[in-house]
Parts: C-alpha cells; sequence; structure tokens
C-alpha cells in the first residue's frame, strides 16, 4: 500500500501520472489541462469527468446531492430516502455538454454550481474544513426540495484520497470525506432540523480519465459509536489495474487507518440478500444487511449507466492501527454497485 505523503501536480507533461497510491490528504493538485489521451487537444475534455456527491444520514432519512459532469454531458440529481417508510424520492435532470455546471479544480476550495430558473445546487467551499450546500428545486417530486446545510470538520481532519492509475492515461483521482457533522435544514414533506450531534455528511469528489466500460463497488458508512466517537467505513474494489492500490479504510474520529483489498461476498442476482466483507489482512470482519435497494438506470446505447446503492447496517470488527479492535454494530451505510459505459 503506497502512501503519498508529498505535494505536487497530479499529471506531468505528458499526461502521465506522477504518482499511483492513496493519502490522508489531498496532495495533489488536479491539472487535468495535461491530460493527453488523444493526438487533438480539443478532444480531451469529451473523456474527462468530474463530480461531487454529497450524502446526509440522519437517524430516520438520508438526503443526497450532486452536480457531476462526464465531458459531453452533466448529471444533476437529488434523493430522499426515509428509513422507516422504505421511499426514496429522486429528480435527475441531464444537461448536454453541461451547460449552467460550474465544477472547481479541487476539493478544498472554490465552488460548485447548477442553475437553471429557480431550481439551484451551490456548494460553496468556504475553507476545507467548512461547506454549505444550498439547494432549490422547486419540482422535485410533488413538493419540492429545499435545503440549506453546514457540513464542517476539525483542523487535520484525515480522508482517504487515492490516484488509481488505469492503462493508456486513463486515472481516477478520488476523495472521500468521512464523518462532517451537519446542521441546518431540509424542506421537504415536512422540516427536518439537522442536529450535528446526530447527523453526519460525506462527500465524494473524483476527477479522471476512465476506460469506456467500468465497474466498480463502493461501500460507505458514516456514524456515531455509543461513546460518542465518529466512524466512518470506506470500502471499495474494481477500481484501476494495480491491486496494490487500494481505498479501504476506517476513520475514526478524523484518524484513517488504512486497511489492505477487502473482499465482497454478495449474491449479484439479489443484492438484498446479506453481504460479507472481510480485508486480506484480517483487520476487517463486517457483515451487511440490507433494508433497502435504490436503482438508478441511463440507457442512452452509446452512454449507460446501472446504479445498485443498496442501504442497511454494518455489523462486525476492525482492528486499528494500534491493534485496538472496534466493535461495530448496526451502523447504516450503503454499498453501491455500478456499470457504465461511458
Amino acid at each position: 500500500m503506497r502512501e503519498i505523503t508529498d505535494a505536487g501536480l497530479l499529471l506531468d507533461s505528458r499526461g502521465d501520472l506522477t504518482a499511483s497510491g492513496w493519502a490522508r490528504q489531498p496532495l495533489l493538485e488536479a491539472n487535468l489541462e495535461n491530460v493527453n489521451i488523444y493526438p487533438l487537444k480539443f478532444l480531451q475534455p469529451l473523456r474527462i469527468k468530474r463530480w461531487q456527491y454529497y450524502g446526509i444520514i440522519t437517524p430516520t432519512h438520508f438526503f443526497s446531492f450532486t452536480i457531476s459532469h462526464v465531458g459531453y454531458l452533466a448529471s444533476i440529481f437529488a434523493y430522499v430516502l426515509d428509513f422507516a417508510a422504505k421511499k426514496c424520492q429522486e429528480e435527475t435532470l441531464t444537461v448536454p455538454f453541461g451547460s449552467g455546471v460550474v465544477l472547481p479544480r479541487g476539493s478544498t476550495s472554490g465552488s460548485c454550481h447548477y442553475r437553471k430558473g429557480a431550481l439551484h445546487l451551490d456548494f460553496y467551499v468556504h475553507s476545507d474544513n467548512l461547506r454549505v450546500l444550498d439547494v432549490d428545486w422547486p419540482r422535485f417530486g410533488d413538493r419540492g426540495l429545499k435545503a440549506n446545510i453546514e457540513l464542517s470538520l476539525k483542523p487535520g481532519h484525515e480522508s482517504v484520497v487515492n490516484v488509481f492509475p488505469y492503462p493508456k492515461r486513463r486515472f481516477f483521482y478520488t476523495r472521500k470525506v468521512n464523518c462532517m457533522p451537519a446542521k441546518g435544514t431540509v424542506e421537504y414533506d415536512r422540516e427536518y432540523r439537522l442536529s450535528p450531534a446526530e447527523s453526519l455528511g460525506v462527500l465524494d469528489w473524483g476527477v479522471g480519465v476512465w476506460p469506456y466500460r467500468t465497474f466498480w463497488i463502493w461501500g460507505s458508512s458514516s456514524q456515531f459509536l455509543q461513546d460518542g466517537r465518529t466512524v466512518g467505513l470506506n470500502l471499495g474494489g474494481g477500481i484501476g489495474n494495480d491491486p496494490e492500490v487500494t481505498d479501504n479504510a476506517i476513520v475514526l474520529d478524523g484518524k484513517v487507518h488504512k486497511l489492505g483489498s477487502v473482499h465482497f461476498e454478495y449474491d449479484d442476482k439479489d443484492l438484498n440478500k446479506p453481504w460479507r466483507m472481510s480485508s486480506n489482512d484480517g483487520r476487517l470482519q463486517v457483515d451487511f444487511l440490507p433494508f433497502f435497494e435504490r436503482v438508478a438506470k441511463t440507457d442512452l446505447k452509446v452512454l449507460s449507466s446501472e446504479v445498485h446503492q443498496v442501504f442497511g447496517y454494518y455489523n462486525g470488527t476492525a482492528v486499528l492501527d494500534d491493534g485496538t479492535r472496534l466493535g461495530l454494530k448496526d451502523l447504516i451505510g450503503w454499498v453501491e454497485v455500478q456499470r457504465a459505459k461511458w
């Protein structure tokens, strides 16, 4: 497991990665102007993919907001999942060539926006330790959706950062931030007040040039332990072509405890059956019991994507860097399986 510890540029002048591996902070600058996969430079942006995905876990609901741009179109979506009712409302906008979408260069500064008429999603990064989500989606379902949420972090909070290599100068640079205390309001069927003592946010930030056909698994959770500490899970598989580069980790009170590769045992014909995840270093053994499956499909023939995001409970044990065994009980989270041609 190669840890990146030096700051620098992501790509050199030829378009090759300067490093691959994992880091605790986003040390590499995403200089996407150096992407070099086609002889004709004006074609490069059509293959670059960028996104910011935010999810907020409360005791009763999951709220999610995303702005993404895959080069030739943008996808703007939001969804609300009611845990008890097991109901999910989702709306998606597809924007050819991403007109009106603004995505910043990195994950630590700048702001992300989409606006169309009265509808807007604004993700403000005041600093890496303070983010504000401001959303107004008037025709979301039959009720409309508004949100104003602050996500904060203590200085030094570590995140799971990875540079995954692919052949032919393809790559994926990603940052997952777990356990961001959330406060503010969400207005949907009623007003929900978010308290940082019981609501936590997750950021999935990514940029890259992917192969045309891709597959990945992403598991995540951000919860409170009984003693008040926060614990995050970030588990993944299927990305990149280097088995030494993985993004599996436990994040306990803002400290990353890196894990080896994780094996996912599941029934791909029925994702609602129980899962089993175990790391090859023996430091993670968890069962995942699903209670809701969200499915999102796009089929434009040349472009297609199918996402199955299964929500459920994580139970098991994890071993920290110092050998301490940590019990994990009924942590709400999800596992996402995606196949795409893009």
